[in-house]
């Protein structure tokens, strides 16, 4: 709502040659998470979906844990297969795929996905310095980095710029301090004075200098209508939401994974300890539990973390050097198949106030109206 009390007007939003009728991007959420069901579903509904690559080809047909490389060959043709489902139930809607940087398949997958049809190909987990090299023969997919802080929009804007002669077609400022999944803990937070106002307007001024208009999202924590308006009012082009997609019927989780998140409160939020190396914020579980005191206690009960490494599918990832940490991929996997005490269950800082399991359509009409 503005100053006096009275919503304001969502306008559509533009991201490269596509237009949304909502400023309503749905956060990728892995493994299994937010697929094609999720994606098409929000694409209906006049936002953009999102389909989520990272261990897409997992729990696929494709993928044989005896077969040295099958992982990634799985997932190019598990992504192939979702992406043809959501264009199957939203002939029309905006598709992206959410491809991370930190995967060792992912310029394999930001092809694959623009090959396939993918709209937007969105990055995370990394600096996307390549990507435009990798897409160049699809210039009708938008480029999408999420960036956590001023400093590495620059760099990608300025890279791009200089090695290919283009520009993103919009930025995803993360808001390290309510993001959903992996944080960085960057560095403006400690700045006196820091809030996600004061990066929205530094990076503002940053992009109106560019040659192009490049529309700036915001994600982390916004889970209704009033915080969009808020950060529509701060200078920001469109938002992107993740964790309030979790409990409506077309997420492409299991149900018990909706559930959980149902009854979760705020005081179950809390930052485990990850493989990567970053923190990241969760729901509290046993998972959850165990996970934490593998760091703070040396003879922790270590049973539930899974920390044999089955594909070797990120860049840098502590599973492979050390055994008190846990395989991400497959914690992850646990949690979305169902077993929500014994894998890893990702959630931004606000839960969002439903009691129920309700369509997409339903939340969209609730954020937009």
């Amino acid at each position: 709502m503005n100053s006096s009390g009275i919503k304001s007007i969502l306008h559509p939003l533009r991201i490269g040659e596509h237009i949304a009728r909502y400023p309503i991007i749905q956060g990728a959420m892995s493994v299994g998470v937010s697929g094609a069901k999720l994606a098409s579903a929000v694409a209906n509904a006049g936002g953009v979906g999102v389909i989520a690559s990272m261990g897409i080809g997992l729990n696929s047909l494709y993928f044989h844990k005896r077969q040295r490389g099958s992982f990634f060959t799985a997932n190019q043709l598990a992504l192939k297969d979702e992406i043809s489902k959501a264009r199957i139930i939203s002939p029309e809607g905006i598709i992206g795929v959410n491809v991370l940087v930190a995967t060792r398949d992912y310029l394999t997958l930001a092809q694959t996905a623009a090959a396939a049809g993918a709209n937007l190909i969105i990055t995370g987990a990394g600096l996307p310095l390549t990507l435009p090299e990798f897409t160049v023969d699809y210039p009708d997919v938008a480029l999408v980095p999420s960036v956590a802080n001023v400093q590495a929009a620059k760099l990608i804007c300025e890279t791009w710029k200089s090695q290919y002669n283009r520009l993103p077609d919009a930025l995803i400022l993360e808001n390290c301090q309510k993001v959903g999944g992996h944080f960085s803990q960057c560095e403006q937070a400690n700045f006196p004075g820091f809030s996600i106002e004061w990066v929205i307007t530094e990076l503002r001024e940053y992009l109106a200098q560019q040659e192009k208009s490049i529309p700036l999202i915001i994600t982390g924590g916004i889970s209704d209508r009033t915080e969009i308006d808020q950060i529509l009012g701060m200078g920001a082009d469109g938002v992107q939401i993740g964790t309030r997609f979790i409990t409506t019927e077309e997420c492409d989780a299991d149900l018990r994974y909706k559930e959980f998140h149902l009854r979760a409160t705020p005081e179950d939020i809390v930052t485990v300890p990850s493989p990567v190396g970053k923190p990241s914020r969760a729901l509290k579980n046993a998972f959850a539990e165990m996970a934490i005191s593998s760091i703070s206690c040396a003879n922790a009960d270590l049973s539930l973390l899974e920390r044999r490494c089955i594909a070797n599918c990120l860049e840098s990832c502590l599973c492979r050097d050390t055994k008190k940490t846990y395989c991400l991929l497959q914690a992850l996997s646990k949690a979305a198949c169902g077993d929500i005490e014994n894998g890893l269950i990702f959630s931004g800082a606000n839960l969002g106030s439903g009691d129920r399991i309700i369509s997409v359509s339903e939340l969209m009409a609730e954020l937009t109206c």
